[in-house]
């Protein structure tokens, strides 16, 4: 029996995974309790939030401020073609709610940055970094620094997948990866620009669910100073170590971004 917390309904709804002997009430019911903020919803996004949702998170967020256009609808499968032109928070929290009836969803619809990710970011337990931009991912990175949150990050390029935990436990952050430049001549390539075929980020979302359920309920293996980096058209995968380095640790506010030089 679930005792007071899980509903015979949601016992039922989650059957398969609660008779999982390491998983079992006791994961349902962590579950039941966390509350996870997805930014982004676009390729990442659409399948983290689907697949924590449909676990059993108990309450779902996501920042969001973009529209729907034509050409997300080959790989932002919350959203079909008379969603076009739409606020994507409205359509995907429908689309969502429609999922999974017995969990609460908030939707933001903005742009996370500096001077509002604090207030947005502080009242949940895992964040997930589903961005396509650097600026944002430093900011969301030095934001979980300072109030101590894990942040599951993702990120694709045409073929290519990547997927990491940072600042889980004190282990390394997102700088200790990928350490900030100031250089004018960088640029961060967008899907528009790169192109990407369209089920990698259903891959890569379903890793970043995945590390999510893991850090909430305490099973498995973390990619806690590890990125897991995989080819899709010839399946290699391969696991990095990520260097912890303490000064990354010490950041106590946020400066230093600007969007001209990152994009």
């Amino acid at each position: 029996m679930g005792g007071d917390i899980l509903s015979q309904r949601e016992l039922k709804r989650y059957s398969r995974q609660i008779m999982i002997p390491e998983f079992g009430i006791e994961g349902q019911e962590k579950l039941k309790k966390s509350k996870v903020l997805v930014i982004g919803a676009g390729g990442l996004g659409c399948p983290v939030l689907q697949y924590v949702a449909a676990a059993g998170v108990g309450k779902v967020a996501f920042a969001e401020f973009d529209m729907v256009s034509e050409a997300n609808l080959q790989r932002q499968i919350l959203y079909g073609s008379d969603d076009v032109g739409k606020l994507k928070s409205v359509i995907a929290k429908k689309r969502l709610e429609a999922l999974n009836s017995l969990i609460e969803f908030e939707i933001f619809n903005l742009r996370i940055d500096a001077g509002n990710s604090f207030r947005i970011l502080k009242d949940f337990d895992v964040v997930v970094d589903a961005t396509d931009n650097l600026e944002t991912r430093y900011i969301i990175n030095d934001t979980c620094v300072i109030l101590n949150k894990p942040m599951v990050h993702g990120a694709i390029y045409k073929f290519e997948g990547q997927v990491s935990v940072f600042n889980y436990r004190e282990g390394p952050t997102y700088r200790c990866y990928n350490p900030y430049v100031d250089d004018t001549d960088f640029k961060n390539p967008s899907p528009g620009e790169a192109g990407l075929l369209g089920v990698l980020p259903g891959i890569t979302g379903s890793f970043m669910a995945n590390e999510v359920i893991k850090i909430i309920t305490g099973i498995g293996n973390i990619l806690n100073g590890k990125v897991l980096l995989f080819n899709i058209l010839n399946y290699s995968f391969h696991l990095i170590t990520v260097k912890n380095i303490p000064e990354n640790h010490n950041i106590r506010e946020l400066s230093g971004y600007n969007e001209k030089k990152i994009e």
